[in-house]
């Protein structure tokens, strides 16, 4: 139900053949593009999604977003425990899509920034694909997850060693080092003013010597301040790239041909994966609603949710395309949940989905009741002796004007669990707070043009709740990926 911040059309589905569930989304090509670009993320990309805030909405080609969150942890594509049966995982949602699409490894590009660099460079060159665009990326992976403790926790088991450190740091430059993939058109980006380019990349890039197609794109600038803005400073040129290599144009120095399109291609194919791995699976029974009745008029704003779904660890519940909580389901398949707002005197037409902890989704149950006017509002509880402290946002700034249509909150809340939203009464959402008490929030959907007031506030271990801290931002409407760089979101 909810949308992608990318204009284009987008499924999402999960790669499940393999030891670890790969999430994905994906949107097909425009007029008939043969070609697909593979996308990774980075740590801050809103849900574990690269690039998906509607920058490569000009993009003709077909486009695979690959989540990085296996276990609730990010991985840089690799391992678990130091198990690299993840990455096979991920190669193998790669391999599939590709083959469905008809495609081979000379059609793809691969594309990320920063670990998402690091994972372009490692699936490009060590599975042979013929293009690829690393930004910013992470040479040394075991001393850069070192100052990310719970990362570096989930990819070397819990016990972090300087064995591990050292496997991991030899990933790449080993990768690197043995010349796979040689003749790969290769993109690199990084910047003096990169806090990391004295130990993560400048002391590799010899080793790229013996590449034949090999592109060092050296972005010197006062207005890059660090390792984040050097990305957002190169959008543009970095589009165009990308437009370049889709239609077949490795810059370089020689002829080179370009097109190839075929708009009445097969693609049954790419459609009967895309069918085989949705996220939405009509075999998992949706949840069964006890209460409200269908219909029901409800006498009082407080409303309480029952019911049923065995096999769900949690439900998603919306109204009017915004999600609105998210229950969770017990051992037995029971669950219940009413929200502390109270409902608005009308009808209101609730959906739900269950999902299961592989987090394939059920079809949706609707359940419609009436508040009649006059109905009693709950009040909102405050905070109580004890809750953690009000979440501090740091993005957007202030009454700030954004390009929409999705918008991306974020900030620091130390020692809270989550941090939820309200807008206008109604339960935007949460997200869960990092370990080091930093959080960001992306709902994924269009936000209306025009002011908003957001609030937001924390919750603890023990569901504690603070009070509230209030964002307010203009919404100009759709991204513009050619806008100025200082209005081009991070990724």
């Amino acid at each position: 139900m909810s949308k992608a911040v990318s204009s284009r059309t987008t499924i999402t589905g999960i790669e499940a053949s393999g030891a670890y569930p790969v999430h994905y989304r994906f949107s097909h090509a425009k007029s008939g593009n043969r070609h697909l670009v593979v996308v990774f993320a980075n740590f801050s990309a809103p849900d574990d999604y690269g690039w998906s805030n509607g920058v490569f909405d000009n993009v003709r080609a077909n486009i695979l977003w690959v989540r990085d969150m296996f276990d609730g942890k990010n991985s840089y594509y690799l391992c678990k425990d130091m198990d690299f049966e993840l990455e096979r995982s991920v190669i193998t949602l790669i391999s599939n899509v590709m083959n469905s699409l008809g495609l081979t490894p000379d059609q793809c590009t691969l594309w990320g920034g920063s670990k998402g660099g690091s994972a372009a460079l490692h699936f490009g060159l060590k599975y042979g694909f013929r293009n690829i665009v690393s930004i910013v990326p992470m040479f040394r992976i075991g001393t850069s997850v070192q100052k990310r403790p719970a990362i570096a926790d989930f990819m070397m088991g819990g016990h972090v060693t300087e064995e591990k450190i050292r496997v991991l740091d030899s990933v790449l430059p080993d990768l690197v080092r043995s010349q796979a993939n040689r003749s790969a058109n290769l993109y690199l980006l990084s910047s003096p003013q990169d806090e990391n380019y004295p130990v993560q990349v400048e002391p590799f890039l010899n080793l790229f010597q013996n590449y034949e197609n090999f592109n060092f794109i050296y972005s010197d600038s006062p207005f890059i301040t660090d390792h984040t803005t050097v990305t957002r400073r190169n959008v543009p040129a970095l589009m165009g790239l990308l437009n370049l290599l889709v239609d077949g144009i490795a810059p370089r120095i020689g002829v080179v041909t370009n097109g190839h399109e075929q708009p009445d291609a097969d693609t049954s194919g790419i459609n009967g994966y895309l069918k085989a791995t949705s996220q939405v699976r009509a075999s998992f029974a949706a949840p069964v609603v006890d209460t409200p009745a269908a219909g029901e008029r409800v006498h009082t704003g407080v409303v309480e949710f029952t019911g049923t779904a065995p096999g769900a660890v949690r439900l998603s519940f919306w109204e009017k395309g915004k999600y609105i909580g998210s229950p969770q389901v017990g051992p037995d398949g029971w669950w219940s949940w009413s929200r502390e707002q109270g409902w608005a005197a009308g009808e209101h037409v609730i959906r739900m989905f269950a999902v299961d902890a592989a987090g394939f989704h059920s079809p949706r149950t609707e359940v419609r009741f009436t508040v009649p006017p006059g109905g009693t509002a709950a009040p909102v509880r405050p905070a109580a002796a004890g809750a953690p402290a009000a979440p501090v946002v740091t993005v957007p700034a202030p009454d700030q004007h954004l390009a929409g249509p999705g918008v991306v909150i974020a900030g620091h809340a130390p020692g809270a669990l989550q941090v939820a939203f309200v807008e206008g009464g109604v339960s935007l959402g949460a997200t869960v707070v990092a370990a080091d008490g930093t959080w960001t929030w992306d709902a994924r959907w269009a936000w209306p043009e025009g002011p908003h007031r957001v609030e937001c506030y924390a919750i603890d271990a023990q569901g504690g709740e603070s009070r509230r801290s209030q964002v307010g931002f203009h919404v100009a409407g759709a991204f513009i990926p050619s806008a100025a760089p200082q209005d081009v979101p991070r990724y």
